[in-house]
């Protein structure tokens, strides 16, 4: 037997249990062909890990809807991101605790069954969205997706549970530094910079569906949860009393890093497909923005990129969300367990793998809509997940003299206020259709 743990086994710290290290199955760029990520820490690995398949075809779909009039969003986005990511890192370097253990901790059991509740809907909205990543990917390959995503599904169950996954884990990661053509491609695309510049700075408003559920897609896709119980977790990792000051610079430079990268897809596909009139509802549309760069081969490195990034969070984002649910009731976990022994956690495990699968194959199935609207569901969700986040860094039991200053309460509320009045003009948009009555 090999003396190196699975991957599974060193992802969540269980309460009462030190030896459990915390939440490292996230561990994108911890070896291999992006090993130097983790010299910079988790926050750029959390930050980037929005960067998959419903980030691409959320940021690429808001590029060729509206071309550049949604980038000052990304800029205010930036900063929420980086004072939340910095949150769940000092509480991790203060506590020495993730978050679900906290929350159940601090705030109760039924807070926890009601946050973890949330987390639940919102992982798996994505495991579905990376499963049609994987059905897109195939298809762009000429592979049907009811041909692909089952047995890459059963391949995904099989590699964790058998503690493979690390093996092929480089291969994945390799793929996806196809999204890296995006700012190549934005450049080559000559976009009008002087207007790019100024949308970046104006900020502009328009009350109809489309506008309004791109917006939230891009708050959701930008601010996930995950992202903070990764880098919480990971931060916590080290104990009690880590860097705080280190973990601050990692959640900012990951945060800018990641939105460069968002906001040249939005850039690229503004310059390619709004200029020409072109609407993205297929993985091969998203891909033509490559085209400046790749010219005859966009389709092919599109496809490399989006297949890498989803079986990476096909893989990862299932193990994640058992290990936090379970954790934060204290059930037995492990991938190493039999159901016998851990029965929540690999039924959990299990049924959300089979639940992201069968979902993604549903007949007549748009995917780009699907990958937008789990983004969307996501940033409905993320006040939950923030409002508790805010609770638990405002408290001076659990992080002394480290809580939060006016400025950081300033825009984290604001933050939630916004996303909050997004979803309440998004639900109403969406009830006067229901009855014929069209807004914008």
């Amino acid at each position: 037997m090999s003396d190196q743990p699975p991957v599974s086994e060193t992802l969540i710290q269980a309460p009462g249990r030190p030896r459990r290290r915390p939440l490292r199955a996230i561990r994108l760029p911890r070896r291999g062909p992006l090993s130097f990520l983790a010299v910079l820490g988790p926050g750029l690995i959390a930050a980037n890990a929005g960067n998959d398949a419903g980030g691409i075809a959320t940021y690429a779909s808001v590029g060729a809807s509206f071309g550049y009039s949604l980038l000052w969003v990304m800029v205010l986005i930036t900063v929420s991101l980086a004072l939340v990511q910095e949150m769940a890192a000092r509480m991790g370097a203060v506590t020495g605790k993730g978050f679900s253990e906290l929350v159940r901790e601090q705030m109760g059991i039924r807070a926890a069954a009601f946050v973890m509740g949330t987390l639940l809907v919102a992982n798996a909205g994505l495991i579905v969205s990376e499963f049609a990543g994987i059905g897109a990917a195939a298809e762009l390959f000429g592979i049907s997706r009811y041909v692909a995503v089952p047995p890459v599904a059963l391949l995904v169950w099989w590699l964790v549970t058998r503690g493979s996954y690390q093996r092929v884990e480089k291969v994945f990661l390799v793929l996806t530094l196809a999204f890296f053509a995006y700012p190549v491609a934005a450049i080559l695309a000559r976009p009008d910079w002087g207007e790019v510049g100024s949308q970046l700075v104006r900020p502009s408003f328009r009350l109809d569906a489309d506008y309004i559920t791109l917006f939230i897609a891009m708050v959701g896709t930008t601010i996930t949860p995950y992202m903070q119980l990764y880098i919480q977790s990971s931060v916590a990792e080290r104990g009690a009393g880590a860097d705080t000051t280190a973990a601050k610079v990692d959640a900012y430079f990951g945060s800018v890093f990641a939105d460069l990268i968002s906001g040249f897809i939005i850039i690229a596909t503004g310059a390619t497909l709004f200029v020409a009139g072109q609407q993205i509802e297929t993985a091969a549309d998203a891909a033509r923005a490559l085209r400046p760069f790749a010219g005859p081969y966009a389709q092919i490195i599109f496809g490399a990129g989006l297949f890498g990034a989803s079986m990476l969070a096909a893989a990862v984002l299932p193990l994640a969300t058992s290990y936090t649910v379970t954790e934060a009731f204290g059930f037995e976990k492990g991938v190493s367990r039999t159901f016998r022994e851990a029965p929540v956690f690999l039924g959990l495990f299990t049924g959300l793998i089979v639940f992201g699968a069968a979902v993604a194959l549903l007949p007549g199935l748009n995917v780009i809509e699907l990958l937008v609207f789990t983004q969307v569901l996501n940033g409905l969700l993320l006040p939950v997940v923030l409002i508790s986040i805010l609770r638990l860094v405002n408290d001076p039991d659990v992080m002394g003299s480290h809580t939060n200053g006016r400025f950081y309460n300033l825009v984290a509320w604001a933050t939630v206020a916004g996303v909050v009045l997004l979803s309440s003009i998004y639900l109403l948009i969406t009830v006067l259709g229901l009855f014929g009555i069209e807004v914008g």
